[in-house]
């Protein structure tokens, strides 16, 4: 062990005794003063003393047993010492340095076979090798020993455990002078019992301690990295002041503009933030609440434009026809000119699916420069959705009209609320309900919403409702709205819009230019007809969206063809040597391909018409493209590809009415008359549809004549209203005959069969009384009817707000006339 010496006259006496060949000294322990405690730690001025003693005053507090020791090296100060045996001091020679003389004290002996005495080594062995698995002092301990003294035996082991406890000096000189060999076992067992037991204390402690200092540790660099991370983001949300900082400067542009009473709720919730603990669960229900109070456009008003002249470019730009929905539009933007401010409406725009209800509500924002906001209500059954949640719940959040406010940033948009007449009902309430206080021009201007609990004024706001039948409304919401109907397209708006709007948009999103495609009116015209007869758009933009991608493939495979023709010819010298030679080329080519097109066609089917045949030629084939000289172009075409003399240009594809179901398929609708002249009894209606409305056949023939035999047979599952109206239509027929031929008792001696086609298909209606009286008139006048001639009688015809039948047949001088008996003929041309 290294031993620091003070003393300069004994360091120089250790340095000569080294060099005399005789490096050896003595090591004796100090005793402590008197009436002091050996386990209390001295000061730095009582180890000053001892360093001060000399001479005889440091012999009398030496300890008498000490140890023979070999000097290994000195360097300054530090002498190395390894012990060798025990010494004891018998008298003093010299004060200064302090030389004593010593005896050479020998180890009791002892009988090594000895039971007792091996067991006892052995437990110290057993207890020093647990203490050194725990510490790695003492290995290094172990490994300097076994250099420098040897193995270990009974007196070498008691001196070594002894000399690496831990215990306080007395302990160890109580070791040192035991002489037996059993006893200072003893001694050293205690010792590393001791030892051992302190190891095991100190390894709790070391681990709870390691376990606190390694969660306090992650838990600030996670800390620390959340803090980083949210600085980044800018949510300092875990710093109170920074959130009621970012929520003042929120406030702070329309302070002014915002409520009082809004203003005292937001400073109350405010002073509550910063009282209550970041770790609460109330904080965050605060902060939330903060956010969205201080996150609406409280008094923001954007500019509204009341241009009449701009609104009407902007709404025709977008939407042909409609004039009903602009002039309403127009008549609310000259209202708000005038008195200089605009109130907010309720307009409920109700038609068929496809009609531009949803749309025209975009455009009707840009045409007044306010924003757009849309949600759908269809099948909505929860009442939250439209007033919110409560705060006290867990995931509360504001109802649509809120959340419309924050989006928008402004006080006064146009909310278009989409399919209001498929509210739904559940549980949780009535939405429709709900929606009477957000849309009651005398109530919204304090809507209240459950989770924000201040009045929020959305008077100024420009509801726009869309709604396929406004008879599933409730009343009372319906009474709040101003209906504006719109019926549909005819066959005229459809081709203007389909030719300046649905066209240009789907040739734009297939990626093809104007001059590679000529859809003729013709073709549109057919399409119209014979495909689209619903009320709206929709399906006739399907089938332009069809044709196109059609087209963009035709297109595509041309160019896939002539690519890679262009390096072949110039590559291949033989075919090119003049320009008349690759013309004859490509033209033997192309008939070559024209005789395998067709002998693929004749091959794949052979069971089709000619006229099926002569399509299947003319058609481009999956497998074989056309090239552009193959393919059927008119004369102007042709001109221009001869003119560019080898030029590859992809050819205009023409669709016309000879084509047109090469891209569609077979046309869906055909003639309503079903005959060219109407049979007696059968009369065309017209019916009311949710798509728009569709026309009818009734159907009406005597089954059997004979006295008192008059009855009515109803057959096409009609449902209780249309059976009714046909009963009615009987009575009212019998009654219109009896007043004009009172001897005429067809009715009372016919038994009738009226029959209504499609019979598979629910037929159900609030009328059909006058189709149905008329057709029972008819009947009643066969032998008339087959008395006229054929070009006097045609088909037959009502209308439903006259109590008389009106035709359009002409007389000699070719004026319209009134007919005066109870059937009227018209002309086989007249239309519906």
């Amino acid at each position: 062990m290294p031993i620091y010496v003070k003393d300069p006259k004994l360091l120089a006496a250790l340095q000569e005794s080294r060099k005399r060949q005789a490096p050896y000294c003595g090591a004796f322990l100090l005793k402590d003063e008197p009436d002091t405690d050996p386990s209390v730690v001295t000061g730095s001025e009582s180890d000053k003393n001892i360093s001060d003693l000399k001479g005889k005053d440091l012999f009398n507090r030496l300890h008498e047993v000490g140890t023979l020791a070999q000097i290994t090296t000195i360097q300054g100060d530090q002498v190395i010492l390894i012990g060798h045996r025990r010494l004891r001091i018998t008298e003093m020679v010299s004060e200064n340095p302090l030389t004593v003389k010593v005896d050479h004290l020998k180890d009791k002996p002892y009988n090594k076979d000895d039971d007792v005495i091996k067991a006892t080594s052995f437990e110290v062995i057993s207890t020093l090798r647990d203490v050194l698995k725990t510490s790695s002092l003492w290995r290094d301990h172990v490994q300097t020993y076994t250099q420098h003294v040897g193995d270990f035996n009974f007196p070498r082991l008691a001196d070594f455990g002894a000399a690496i406890s831990g215990a306080n000096k007395l302990q160890c000189q109580e070791v040192l002078e035991e002489l037996d060999v059993y006893k200072r076992l003893k001694l050293t067992l205690e010792l590393v019992k001791k030892e051992m037991e302190i190891s095991k204390i100190q390894e709790s402690i070391a681990k709870a301690i390691e376990e606190k200092i390694s969660g306090e540790q992650r838990r600030y660099l996670l800390n620390e990295q959340l803090k980083a991370i949210k600085k980044e983001l800018g949510l300092e949300t875990d710093d109170k002041t920074a959130l009621s900082d970012k929520f003042r400067e929120r406030l702070e542009p329309n302070r002014e503009k915002i409520p009082e009473h809004v203003l005292q709720v937001i400073e109350e919730e405010l002073t509550k933030l910063q009282l209550l603990e970041a770790s609460s669960s109330e904080f965050n229900v605060t902060r939330n609440y903060l956010d969205w109070l201080t996150a609406l456009p409280w008094g923001n008003y954007s500019d509204e434009n009341f241009d009449v002249l701009r609104a009407q470019k902007i709404l025709d730009e977008d939407h042909y026809g409609l004039t009903d929905v602009k002039e309403r539009i127009l008549e609310f933007i000259a209202v708000g000119k005038l008195r200089g401010i605009s109130q907010g409406k309720i307009i409920c725009l109700s038609g068929p699916p496809g009609v531009g209800k949803t749309s025209i509500g975009r455009s009707i924002a840009r045409a007044l420069n306010r924003k757009f906001f849309r949600f759908s209500v269809g099948g909505l059954s929860d009442v939250a959705e439209i007033k919110g949640h409560r705060r006290t719940y867990i995931g509360a959040m504001p109802g649509k009209m809120v959340q419309c406010l924050k989006n928008v940033g402004t006080a006064n948009p146009l909310v278009l609320i989409d399919e209001i007449d498929k509210l739904g009902r559940g549980h949780t309430g009535d939405p429709a309900s709900a929606l009477l206080e957000l849309l009651d021009p005398e109530q919204n201007a304090n809507f209240l919403d459950h989770y924000l609990d201040v009045p929020i004024d959305v008077s100024k706001v420009l509801f726009v409702c869309t709604a396929n039948v406004v008879d599933t409304i409730p009343n009372p919401l319906l009474d709040r709205m101003e209906v504006v109907s719109i019926a549909g397209y005819i066959t005229d708006e459809k081709v203007h819009i389909a030719r300046d709007y649905l066209e240009k948009a789907t040739r734009e999103a297939c990626g093809i230019k104007p001059e590679q495609v000529e859809v003729t009116d013709a073709a549109l015209l057919a399409l119209i007809e014979n495909y689209c007869r619903e009320a709206g758009v929709r399906n006739l933009q399907k089938q332009i969206e069809k044709i196109y991608r059609k087209i963009a493939l035709q297109l595509v495979r041309q160019g896939a063809l002539i690519e890679p023709a262009v390096p072949v010819a110039e590559l291949d010298a033989e075919k090119i040597e003049c320009v008349e030679t690759s013309t004859e080329s490509v033209e033997v080519n192309s008939k070559k391909q024209n005789n395998e097109i067709l002998e693929e066609a004749e091959i794949v089917r052979t069971d089709q018409t000619p006229e099926e045949a002569e399509i299947v030629q003319m058609d481009p084939q999956p497998n074989h493209v056309q090239s552009p000289l193959d393919q059927p172009t008119d004369s102007k075409d042709t001109a221009e590809t001869e003119g560019s003399e080898g030029t590859e240009a992809v050819d205009k594809v023409l669709v016309d009415t000879s084509n047109l179901a090469d891209f569609v398929g077979k046309p869906v609708f055909h003639a309503e008359r079903i005959y060219d002249q109407t049979p007696v009894g059968v009369v065309m209606g017209l019916a009311w549809t949710a798509m728009g409305g569709s026309t009818l056949y009734i159907e009406t023939t005597q089954i059997e004549q004979g006295d008192g035999k008059g009855a009515l047979n109803l057959t096409g599952q009609l449902g209780e209203v249309m059976k009714e109206s046909a009963q009615i239509a009987h009575t009212v027929a019998r009654g219109i005959l009896l007043s004009k031929e009172p001897d005429n008792l067809y009715f009372a001696n016919t038994k009738l069969h009226l029959h209504v086609p499609a019979g598979a298909t629910p037929k159900d209606g609030p009328s059909a009384g006058c189709t149905m009286i008329t057709s029972f008139s008819i009947s009643c006048h066969e032998e008339a009817c087959q008395k006229r001639s054929s070009n006097d009688w045609g088909s037959y015809t009502h209308r439903k707000n006259s109590s008389h039948w009106w035709g359009q047949g002409e007389n000699n001088s070719g004026k319209k006339k009134r007919r005066e008996d109870n059937h009227i003929p018209i002309s086989k041309q007249a239309r519906f």
